[in-house]
């Protein structure tokens, strides 16, 4: 289990410091240009609209809520979150409104593993984990607010919601009645923050964002103790984003 967790640790840190060293290496680049005098914010400025893809990595999991009859069980005496590493791939979509807001719009197409692992104390056994892998269509709509620009470079926050639904959700098939069922639609509320690097040919913009579901995921089975267990979940996500636009 330990040498499990140190292999993900460094897998989750080491996929970081490779989108760092990325992203140093364009700040650079942008710094030089700079220094050079090269404003390319202005030809982006004078488009209304502009269209890009994205690139990202997800860490996806669950806030779990616990129910009364947890208290009672007599089988399962733990019940926790494991969150598991993803990928998106995307459209933006992005519409000026002034010099300082964008609407945006982000079709996604997102894969995410959530888990939720049960645990007995008075049984000494490995805890049973439901692994749920999810491929999701995602349509979020973000509101952006940026600074102003500075030597081709701009610092952003963002804001909006998030539909999603699951193509890959298992909540009808034939091991159903065995397992924890998770709706295939999900709303959440999404902020985050980046920057802007504006090259001569497109706009480079690393981003972190943060979401946290607003409806609960759980499609209650009062028939199956790892549901009854239960109270809710609610879905969460951590993603680092690699947006280029143009």
């Amino acid at each position: 289990m330990y040498t499990t967790h140190v292999r993900n640790m460094f897998h989750l840190f080491g996929s970081k410091v490779v989108i760092c060293c990325l992203f140093l290496g364009f700040a650079s680049n942008a710094n030089a240009q700079s220094a050079r005098g090269n404003y390319n914010f202005l030809d982006f400025q004078s488009k209304p609209y502009y269209f890009g893809i994205t690139l990202g990595y997800n860490q996806a999991g669950y806030d779990v809520f616990r129910s009364k009859d947890f208290l009672e069980s007599e089988n399962i005496s733990g019940v926790t979150n494991v969150s598991g590493p993803g990928f998106n791939l995307g459209i933006v979509t992005n519409l000026k409104i002034g010099d300082y807001f964008d609407f945006r719009f982000l079709p996604t197409l997102s894969f995410a593993e959530r888990n939720i692992q049960y645990s007995d104390d008075f049984v000494a056994e490995t805890p049973q984990t439901r692994k749920i892998q999810q491929v999701l269509v995602e349509t979020p709509f973000h509101i952006r607010y940026k600074s102003a620009p500075f030597h081709d470079i701009r610092l952003f926050v963002i804001a909006g919601v998030k539909y999603s639904f699951d193509v890959a959700n298992d909540s009808r098939s034939r091991q159903a009645d065995q397992l924890v069922k998770i709706a295939p639609t999900d709303f959440a509320a999404e902020y985050g923050a980046g920057i802007q690097f504006f090259f001569p040919y497109f706009i480079f913009s690393p981003e972190f964002k943060i979401s946290h579901g607003i409806s609960n995921a759980l499609l209650y089975d009062g028939n199956l103790e790892e549901s009854t267990v239960l109270d809710k979940i609610k879905s969460r996500a951590f993603t680092i984003s690699l947006h280029f636009e143009g």
